[in-house]
C-alpha cells in the first residue's frame, strides 16, 4: 500500500480551489469549501493524510516536509490553480524523486493529454469520479490496469486507458465526515450566508439541468442524479453531529438536492427527528407543498442560482427555469421563513447593458436574504466554453479566468459588450441590490438582535469593501 497524500495545495491567500461552487477563486467574503472531492477517496484509504491548505493557511514550508514520508502524491487541480499546482509538484518530486504524483479534477478529467504535456512532472492524471481510480493506484495496482486514467509510461509517452464505468450505488463510498474529523479544523471553513461552524457534505452526484456553463455536471458529474439511500445520509449525519458537537449547520453541496423530491422530503422528515439546523442547494422550482416540509424539519437557507433576470438569457444557458416561476417560488420562501442565498452571473451569452439592469431590477424585486454575483467562466469541457471559442467571445490565447491574484475577470466579451463593462456590472450590482435603504435596514436590525452576527457582518463589510476596492486597481 502506497502512504497516499491528498492536497490542497497553498495558493493565493482566501483563494478556494477545491471550491464545491462552480468557481474556483478569491471570493468577495473569504469563503472555504470542505474539500470534499479529496476527502470521499481519502476516506478509501484509512491510512491516508488529507492537507486542505488555504483555509488552514498554510505554505510550501510547511507541507513540503510530507514529501519525504509519502510515496503517492494526488494534488486536486482546477483551470485557474493549473500552473500554481504544477509548480507545487515539482517542489513535492525535487524533494522525493520516487514520488508518484497524480492530478485530479475537472480541468484534467476534460483536457488530460494537454494536463500531462505541460506538466512533465505529473505522472498520471484521473477522469470522471476518481474514487476507487485514486484507491487502486494507491494499492499498487498497474497503471496499464487501473481504468479512468491517462499515464505516462516508462518511455514518456501518454497512455489513455479506457473510462471507468461511472458509480451508481453511492452507498458504496464511506463517510467523508471521518476524514474531516482526523484531518481538518471544521472551524477554518467559513462561507458567509451558512452559520458557523458548518459541515457540508454530499448526499447525491450529477444533475438534471443541462446549463451551459456549469462546470461539474458536464465534466466529472454527469446530468444523472444518482444518490445516496435516505438511511445512509441520515446514518452520517448522525455521525457527524457525534464527531463535530458544536457545529450550527449541515450543507448539502449536490448540485441540485431538490432535483428529487419526494427524496429531499424524506431526508427532512429523519433530519426533523435529530433536531439539526441545515441547508442545501435548490433550482426556483420547488413547489409549496415540499418547501413548507423542508422548513418544518430543520430547513434555514436555500442556495438557488438566478443566474439572470432576462427570459432570453435563461434560453440561451439552458438554464431550464421561468422568471414567472422563480418569482412565485420566492415569495413562497419569503412566506414559510426559508432564507435564500441567490447567485447571480453576469457576462452570458445575450448579455447587454438593458440585460444587466433587468438582473438588478429582477434581484431587488424578488430580495434574497444575499447574493452572489460572479463573471461569467467558460470553464474548458462545457459548452459555454465550446461555444464561446467558436463565436469569437472568447480569445483562448488569453482564456484566465483569474488575475494574479486569484480574484476573477471577465474573460469573455461581445461586440456590444466588453470585458471591461461586463467585469464593472458586479460591482454595480451590488451596490445597487444592498445600498437600498430597505436593505441597510434589514442588515441593521439583524446585527442588532445578535452579537455574533453583528461581529460578523462587521468583519464581511471590511473584506468586502477591500475586495471592491482590490478590483478597482486592477
Amino acid at each position: 500500500m502506497l502512504k497516499t497524500l491528498f492536497l490542497q495545495p497553498p495558493s493565493f491567500d482566501g483563494f478556494d480551489g477545491g471550491a464545491g461552487s462552480r468557481y474556483q477563486a478569491r471570493r468577495e467574503i473569504k469563503s472555504f469549501w470542505f474539500p470534499t472531492w479529496l476527502a470521499q477517496p481519502a476516506a478509501l484509504l484509512p491510512d491516508s493524510t488529507l492537507i486542505d491548505a488555504p483555509p488552514a493557511r498554510l505554505t510550501m514550508a510547511d507541507v513540503l516536509p510530507h514529501a519525504k514520508t509519502h510515496d503517492l502524491l494526488i494534488i486536486h487541480t482546477s483551470t485557474p490553480s493549473f500552473g500554481n499546482d504544477v509548480k507545487v509538484a515539482e517542489a513535492f518530486k525535487a524533494e522525493n524523486p520516487d514520488m508518484i504524483i497524480g492530478f485530479v479534477g475537472a480541468k484534467v478529467a476534460v483536457q488530460p493529454e494537454e494536463s500531462l504535456s505541460r506538466a512533465k512532472v505529473v505522472d498520471f492524471v484521473a477522469g470522471n469520479e476518481f474514487d476507487f481510480t485514486i484507491k487502486e493506484i494507491a494499492e499498487g495496482k498497474p497503471f496499464a490496469e487501473v481504468d479512468g486514467i491517462m499515464y505516462r509510461d516508462a518511455n514518456g509517452a501518454l497512455i489513455k486507458n479506457k473510462d471507468r464505468a461511472i458509480l451508481h450505488d453511492m452507498d458504496q463510498l464511506p463517510f467523508v465526515t471521518e476524514v474531516y474529523a482526523k484531518h481538518l479544523r471544521i472551524e477554518d471553513y467559513f462561507i458567509g450566508y451558512l452559520k458557523h461552524p458548518y459541515v457540508s457534505i454530499y448526499t447525491g452526484r450529477g444533475c438534471k439541468s443541462h446549463c451551459t456553463f456549469c462546470l461539474w455536471p458536464q465534466t466529472v458529474g454527469g446530468h444523472k442524479y444518482r444518490t445516496r439511500s435516505v438511511e445512509n445520509v441520515i446514518a452520517e449525519i448522525k455521525r457527524a453531529k457525534e464527531l463535530f458537537p458544536q457545529v450550527e449547520e449541515f450543507m448539502f453541496d449536490d448540485d441540485t438536492f431538490t432535483d428529487d423530491l419526494p427524496r429531499a422530503e424524506a431526508i427532512a422528515i429523519e433530519l426533523g427527528k435529530l433536531g439539526v439546523t441545515w441547508s442545501c442547494n435548490a433550482k426556483a422550482n420547488v413547489p409549496y407543498k415540499t418547501l413548507k416540509i423542508l422548513k418544518e424539519n430543520g430547513l434555514r437557507l436555500l442556495l438557488v442560482g438566478y443566474e439572470s433576470g432576462n427570459q432570453q438569457i435563461l434560453y440561451n444557458i439552458k438554464k431550464g427555469m421561468r422568471i414567472d416561476v422563480a418569482k412565485r417560488f420566492t415569495a413562497d420562501c419569503h412566506k414559510l421563513g426559508i432564507k435564500i442565498h441567490g447567485t447571480f452571473i453576469v457576462g452570458l451569452p445575450g448579455e447587454t447593458q438593458e440585460t444587466l439592469k433587468e438582473t438588478v431590477e429582477f434581484a431587488k424585486e424578488i430580495n434574497p436574504h444575499t447574493i452572489q454575483v460572479s463573471l461569467a467562466a467558460p470553464y474548458p469541457g462545457t459548452f459555454l466554453y465550446n461555444q464561446a471559442v467558436k463565436e469569437g467571445w472568447l480569445d483562448i490565447e488569453h482564456a484566465e479566468l483569474i488575475d494574479e491574484h486569484g480574484v476573477q475577470i471577465a474573460p469573455l466579451h461581445y461586440p456590444h459588450l466588453s470585458h471591461q463593462e461586463i467585469f464593472n456590472s458586479v460591482e454595480t450590482i451590488y451596490r445597487k441590490f444592498y445600498f437600498r435603504p430597505s436593505k441597510i435596514l434589514s442588515i441593521l436590525n439583524e446585527m442588532i438582535r445578535s452579537p455574533d452576527m453583528m461581529k460578523r457582518r462587521l468583519r464581511e463589510g471590511v473584506e468586502f469593501f477591500a475586495f471592491l476596492k482590490e478590483r478597482k486597481a486592477a
